[in-house]
């Protein structure tokens, strides 16, 4: 908004106010001067600010409101113009015109004013000369009234062509009434573009013949124009929200809706209109005014408060004025003079240090907590005049049971070789996953339901990743999924899910590319669960809505050992995988936290013992073996008679191939030695491999190779 110094100092007087210690109060009074403009207006040099408020502040989007800013900031009383003291001449008027009923739902405040005679619409030098200052062009017409208005009272009045209404209706009487628009309703506007409209747009009639879409635009059979000679005015305060809302239906924002948004008051709406009438009598004395409708005014309550001094201290702190030995604060006759020149009305308890304040209507939006009224202290006694100082904290927060569990999950995911993602929690209708459940106001259709799993965010995310040519996306994600009960309830809970596989890491560079099989993948899990000592089984999964995600034949549930299910591991199914370009080899899991979480809550304490100061010797060890052998029963077999050194096995290989009799399978086990009280020989670790060679061979019938 630019205003002109010059039009602000016939309200408050600022010829001893510096131009830099004025841009400074207002900036740290929460208004934003973007810009200090210098131009010519007739012969005179005026200095112009371009300031800008905060959303909230719908009483400073005028000279009135910004002038009463000013003398509160620069600790004076501003002056009143005439028009606002005057009482009106319609005041016998409004105690007999009947309250329009049907003006009530999404308005506040509703005048419709007749004007006749009106012969000369030639606005004088001074008004001009103000909207050239204030960036606005010149028309010399109605329009420059209309501006003057708005900008002086704050207030966007709309004016109609009260004869061409009457030629329109064939009427010499006029019913004004606020309604919704019937379905399809086609409304030319005064910028000749035609817009449809529906049920939901709110349009002011006349004899129920729309004539403004209501707190937007008028129709262009009903605007004013320079050879109007009959006017009809209406002044109005519209719902903020529903003038938003039709903007956005119809896209169309003007002048007057951006002024509708900001939430106006109609506590001097009246006053702007007699204000108008005033103005446009100064070249048409013979001009006959009548209040035609008014509206029952909704009343703006103003708003009691309770101030305790303490609060203030702890909000706002130590001013400057303190010192090392002694900490001073906002004296309680600062406080009272700092609401005061916000023309708050205020009673003070001395004896309490407390303070009844009384937020008048013009402010009963942005001030409504006690929390309000100190913010407007310290932006009336100035921010910079508080020392500035960091919290001291006395204890540290601990970490909760939640963000421990993570930090686990996450470290063991890590060290599998995950990478942690995060993402957006809103999603779109997936073909292969069913999101009943949809948002009634969404941002757009990629944002339209809520996640029923997070294994279709990580598949688009994994798409996305190979699409770029990057590797194989291996990642876990933390995140709250939805779902609906038989009463159409909506649960929410939180999961852990993750997606892998694609192509194996090469440990060397000679290696061939090879991919991730169910064995390996599911290792990987089994790790995890490991690593946080947690014990599990598996079963196969019949498949429920995930049917479209996972493999028909490679897909797991896994339970904890009380039978509880943790949640779902498999592969991708085929066909998911085609469409999504994704290798055939990888593999989901998507896990329940709060069970697992409740699982390690219940978890003994870890018992450690000591690490072993003598060497590992490890052997390898093959055979053949019938496939039918499970690998547990060969893990136990070898474990029982492996003597007490033999430490761990791991499965080095698994061969299949013509030089393998068939229905066998060739292994390579992996066998670690070592004692916890003397360095083993070579010697005995052979005899215990020559044992295990032929326990094999009696137990399991297996042939030793090499």
């Amino acid at each position: 908004m630019q205003i002109s110094l010059k039009w602000i100092n016939e309200l408050i007087n600022l010829e001893k106010t510096k131009l830099d210690d004025l841009i400074d109060k207002l900036t740290l009074g929460g208004f934003e001067v973007e810009d200090v403009l210098n131009m010519k207006v007739a012969k005179d040099s005026i200095t112009a600010l371009e300031v800008s408020s905060t959303a909230n502040r719908s009483d400073s989007l005028s000279i009135q409101g910004l002038s009463l800013e000013m003398a509160a900031l620069l600790n004076q009383t501003p002056k009143k113009l005439d028009y606002t003291v005057k009482t009106c001449s319609w005041s016998d008027q409004l105690q007999s015109l009947p309250v329009k009923s049907s003006i009530k739902k999404d308005c506040s405040g509703f005048i419709g004013l007749t004007i006749e005679n009106v012969t000369n619409v030639t606005s004088p030098k001074w008004l001009q000369q103000k909207l050239l200052a204030s960036g606005l062009a010149v028309e010399n017409n109605l329009t420059d009234f209309q501006n003057y208005l708005v900008l002086e009272t704050g207030y966007p009045l709309e004016f109609y062509d009260l004869d061409q209404l009457y030629s329109k209706l064939n009427s010499s009487k006029i019913h004004l009434s606020l309604q919704n628009a019937t379905k399809t309703t086609s409304f030319l506007a005064n910028n000749e573009k035609e817009y449809l409209l529906n049920d939901l747009i709110s349009v002011v009639c006349a004899n129920e013949v729309p004539i403004s879409i209501a707190g937007i635009i008028s129709s262009a059979t009903s605007h004013y124009s320079d050879q109007t000679k009959t006017l009809l005015v209406e002044a109005s305060i519209f719902n903020a929200a529903k003038i938003r809302q039709q903007s956005r239906q119809l896209g169309l924002r003007t002048d007057r809706s951006s002024r509708y948004e900001k939430s106006l008051k109609n506590i001097t709406l009246l006053e702007s209109v007699y204000r108008f009438v005033s103005l446009l009598r100064i070249a048409n004395p013979n001009l006959q005014c009548k209040l035609h409708t008014i509206s029952e005014f909704k009343n703006e309550s103003s708003i009691k408060i309770t101030l305790d001094y303490q609060r203030v201290k702890q909000v706002l702190g130590p001013i400057k004025n303190s010192t090392v030995n002694e900490i001073a604060y906002i004296l309680p006759n600062d406080i009272t003079n700092a609401l005061n020149r916000l023309q708050f009305q205020v009673t003070y308890d001395s004896t309490n240090l407390k303070w009844e304040i009384l937020i008048p209507a013009l402010r009963n939006e942005d001030i409504i907590r006690e929390i309000d009224v100190i913010e407007e202290i310290g932006r009336i006694y100035g921010f910079n005049n508080f020392l500035t100082r960091l919290p001291n904290v006395k204890t540290i927060g601990k970490k909760d049971i939640d963000y421990q569990t993570r930090q686990k999950f996450t470290s063991a995911l890590l060290g599998l070789g995950f990478n942690e993602l995060i993402q957006y929690s809103l999603i779109k209708q997936e073909s292969y996953l069913n999101n009943e459940i949809n948002l009634l106001n969404p941002l757009g259709k990629d944002y339209s339901h809520l996640r029923l799993s997070l294994l279709p965010n990580l598949l688009q995310a994994t798409e996305e990743n190979l699409k770029k040519g990057n590797s194989m996306l291996e990642g876990f994600e933390y995140g709250h999924v939805f779902s609906t009960n038989s009463s159409s309830e909506i649960t929410e809970t939180e999961v852990l899910a993750g997606i892998f596989g694609g192509i194996k890491p090469k440990q060397n560079w000679s290696e061939s590319s090879t991919q991730v099989s169910w064995l390996e993948g599911k290792g990987k899990m089994e790790q995890f669960f490991k690593t946080l000592n947690i014990l599990t089984y598996w079963k196969p999964y019949q498949l429920g809505k995930e049917k479209n995600i996972f493999h028909i034949y490679c897909t797991s549930e896994i339970f904890l050992s009380n039978g509880q299910k943790v949640g779902i591991f498999g592969q991708i199914s085929p066909i998911l995988a085609n469409q999504l370009n994704l290798p055939t080899e990888t593999y989901l899991f998507e896990f329940q936290f709060e069970i697992l979480k409740s699982q390690l809550q219940q978890n003994s304490l870890t018992v450690y013992q000591e690490y072993s100061l003598y060497p590992k010797i490890i052997k390898d060890l093959s055979f053949i073996v019938k496939k039918t052998i499970s690998f547990d029963k060969i893990q136990e077999l070898i474990y029982f008679n492996g003597s007490s050194v033999l430490q761990e096995i791991h499965l080095l290989d698994e061969y299949r191939g013509e030089s393998i009799p068939k229905e066998h399978t060739s292994l390579c086990l992996q066998l670690i030695f070592q004692s916890e009280a003397e360095t083993l020989q070579n010697e005995k670790v052979e005899r215990v491999i020559e044992n295990l060679k032929h326990v094999l061979k009696q137990k399991l019938n297996a042939t030793i190779r090499g």
